[in-house]
């Protein structure tokens, strides 16, 4: 874990920029608290400072202090000039020699995927690339069929069958959605009950179902508001990943070549 930490910490300062290096955070005994202090501290959290509340960054600012001055001890001791720090020293930089090498390798990798690539690739997978259907409904919630029915009438003499519809969902509506006149958004017809979906689907923009509609949660009418059929996502929208997944690939290939090439040359001895 130490070596690993320590191997980010290098690689990070390798390639860190004059502009992240700057502090803005404050300092100890003259050095600058930087980016990569906090980052360290913070280790693989997946949260950024910037988004932790006033308590959680005063706590991570003083364990970077703390550690800012345990490190300075540490260089005033012969450590540097013990074995272990040379061998752990050397073991660092061989890992960092590797994790560079490797994103050389990935950076020509991903320069040398051309347009007319990616849009091959798209061509012959653009099914992988779905957009499902989707509807826009709304849907008034009852216990009993009969009251279901009666709905149904009211809105079958209603002139304004939309305007209805929201005023019975206000006023019905044993579901969450009622006081919001039955609106349930857009939505994958997955993410209701078959029986729902079943029923939804069939109705065209602006009608309603004419028959209560039964599922475990009672018996619903259901008003399409709109509908967006299934599709397929623009090239556009999915070059980037075309492009990561075509370079993770190549460098699978070129990674799994060049180790097949170096056992042949090397001698390997395992206990």
């Amino acid at each position: 874990m130490i070596k690993k930490t320590m191997t980010i910490a290098l690689t990070s300062l390798m390639l860190m920029t004059a502009a992240q290096a700057e502090s803005k955070y404050g300092t100890v005994n003259g050095q600058d608290i930087t980016q990569l202090d906090i980052d360290m501290t913070m280790g693989p959290s997946g949260m950024t400072y910037d988004a932790l509340d006033p308590t959680m960054k005063k706590r991570v600012l003083d364990m970077v202090v703390e550690r800012k001055l345990l490190a300075e001890e540490a260089e005033k001791s012969d450590v540097s000039k013990s074995k272990d720090y040379q061998e752990q020293l050397e073991e660092l930089k061989k890992g960092l020699l590797l994790d560079i090498w490797m994103k050389q390798k990935m950076k020509k990798i991903e320069d040398g995927i051309s347009k007319t690539k990616i849009e091959e690739f798209y061509k012959k997978n653009s099914s992988r690339y779905p957009i499902p259907k989707k509807l826009k409904a709304r849907h008034i919630l009852v216990k009993g069929e009969d009251n279901a029915t009666a709905i149904i009438k009211e809105l079958n003499a209603a002139k304004d069958k939309k305007a209805a519809f929201i005023k019975l969902a206000k006023e019905k509506s044993t579901g969450p959605s009622g006081p919001n006149g039955g609106d349930l958004g857009w939505f994958e017809l997955g993410r209701m009950v078959p029986e729902f979906s079943a029923a939804a689907d069939k109705l065209k923009k602006g009608e309603y179902t004419k028959e209560p509609v039964k599922t475990q949660f009672g018996f619903h009418i259901i008003y399409l508001d709109d509908r967006k059929d299934a599709g397929t996502k623009k090239l556009e929208e999915v070059e980037d990943s075309i492009k990561e997944e075509l370079a993770n690939k190549d460098f699978t290939e070129l990674i799994k070549a060049e180790t097949e090439k170096l056992k042949k040359s090397a001698k390997i001895e395992l206990k």
